[in-house]
């Protein structure tokens, strides 16, 4: 299964065992990728799925401790009272529960592994400033290598700043500009002042390399990471 459903809890039967093979099924995918070191999308599902399951179980437990109570027994060693629930868990959402605590170290499981596959990445990457960097860095060029190889990706990026609940928040687009190679003349430099002629829109543009010593999937996880990479770099 190369995709869990947004709403696979409550699609469907609600049967442990019938859940359970959906899960385990999503996350033979989600293995099998990462053993290629294909990060993305499925990492980020992953925590999307995590964080909806938490929210769930933390949900369900405020909601029961809503429900009205009634006076059970007096433990007089103690000096307390208890107290049994009025309202007691439907067969189904029992049955849901027990999926939820299931699923949640699975997918926590699951999400570690694909963090120190990240760290592993991101450890090996490296950028830079090419030539001098102006004070306008919401948007520029971002020149991607890797070792060994003379491709350079070039890619337009651009800084969006969003406000979300009095929060401040950042995010980063890159739009692919093309393919080059580099030689003795075609130095990152070179490039960055050709950019700056053929895009008057930008005549003094942030420009970045960003290098990875090794050689990992580009789309899945060197764009991804380069990205979050970039993005650090310039909140800095």
């Amino acid at each position: 299964m190369n995709k869990l459903s947004e709403n696979w809890l409550s699609e469907g039967w609600m049967d442990f065992e019938y859940k359970k093979y959906l899960l385990l099924a999503y996350l033979k995918h989600v293995d099998d990728q990462f053993k290629e070191v294909k990060l993305y999308p499925p990492l980020a599902d992953l925590i999307y799925h995590y964080e909806k399951l938490k929210a769930f179980e933390s949900g369900k437990s405020m909601l029961k401790s809503s429900f009205p109570k009634r006076l059970d027994g007096i433990s007089m060693e103690n000096l307390s009272l208890s107290y049994k629930e009025k309202v007691q868990d439907e067969d189904w959402v029992t049955e849901l529960q027990s999926i939820v605590e299931y699923a949640i170290p699975q997918i926590k499981h699951q999400i570690e592994e694909g963090k120190a596959i990240y760290e592993i990445i991101e450890r090996g990457i490296a950028i830079e400033p090419v030539g001098i960097t102006p004070i306008y860095q919401r948007e520029g060029y971002a020149l991607l290598t890797f070792e060994k190889c003379r491709d350079i990706f070039i890619y337009r990026y651009t800084v969006s700043i969003f406000h979300h609940s009095g929060d401040v928040l950042r995010g980063i687009a890159m739009q692919f500009v093309e393919k080059i190679r580099q030689s003795l003349v075609n130095t990152f430099q070179r490039i960055k002042l050709d950019l700056a002629k053929r895009y008057s829109d930008l005549p003094n543009p942030s420009a970045w390399r960003i290098h990875s010593e090794n050689q990992v999937p580009f789309e899945e996880s060197f764009i991804p990471i380069s990205k979050r990479l970039l993005l650090k770099t310039i909140n800095a």
